[in-house]
């Protein structure tokens, strides 16, 4: 199992005119082939007048649901590179569509190659890609003493706090990723002399957008 990988957070478009043809480039995030399939066939709806609406997904941690059509174009010309796109990026959980309006001029397989794989890559420029991580939410509870040394730590480690109680002591608490959570907990324990009081309430996967934490329900 992978604690961290590039997800399509948010879908984008990007279009490419190649000899008169159009080239839509269509992004969606899904979660299954089932949604994968639906996005497709919404976008033959949309696009009910195209010539060809040629698709690639892949769906999972380790990219393991992978699918790809040329619908009707010449095999290997655009279904294909499309997906060679999405694992060059190497994003996850993506459902993507190039719409083609032929423009009466044949552009050979190579062209096509060309074309639907630029498509694509300004598809993806035009989306919100995140990397998702799986972390440890781990609470700290430490005297005033020790309040600067563990926000000390943490902001060398470029980790922010989910939460920050003040009592007779005071209790931090942190989304460590997890591949840094033994780092961390070690440089805890030394800077307060192992008087802190530390405890781990599971784990959970996370991005970072802006600046903004986001947090992904189980599953």
């Amino acid at each position: 199992m992978t604690d961290r990988y590039r997800i399509l957070y948010k879908g984008g478009q990007g279009e490419v005119v190649e000899k008169k043809s159009r080239f839509i480039a269509t992004t969606q995030p899904v979660q299954n082939e089932e949604e994968a399939i639906a996005f497709l066939e919404a976008m033959k709806k949309k696009y009910w007048d195209a010539r060809h609406n040629c698709s690639a997904w892949v769906i999972g941690e380790r990219g393991q649901l992978q699918r790809c059509s040329d619908d009707g174009e010449p095999s290997q010309t655009a279904g294909r590179p499309m997906l060679d796109v999405l694992c060059g990026d190497g994003v996850r959980n993506i459902c993507l569509v190039v719409t083609r309006y032929f423009g009466g001029t044949l552009l050979g397989t190579g062209g096509l190659v060309r074309a639907y794989s630029a498509a694509a890559q300004l598809g993806l420029q035009n989306s919100v890609i995140l990397e998702k991580q799986l972390g440890a939410r781990i609470s700290i509870h430490t005297d005033y003493n020790g309040l600067g040394k563990i926000q000390y730590v943490a902001a060398q480690m470029e980790l922010s706090a989910l939460d920050i109680a003040y009592t007779d002591s005071v209790t931090l608490t942190y989304l460590v990723p997890l591949h840094q959570k033994g780092h961390f907990l070690s440089l805890v324990t030394e800077k307060t002399a192992g008087k802190s009081i530390i405890e781990e309430d599971g784990e959970i996967w996370y991005a970072s957008l802006n600046g903004e934490l986001i947090l992904f329900e189980p599953g």
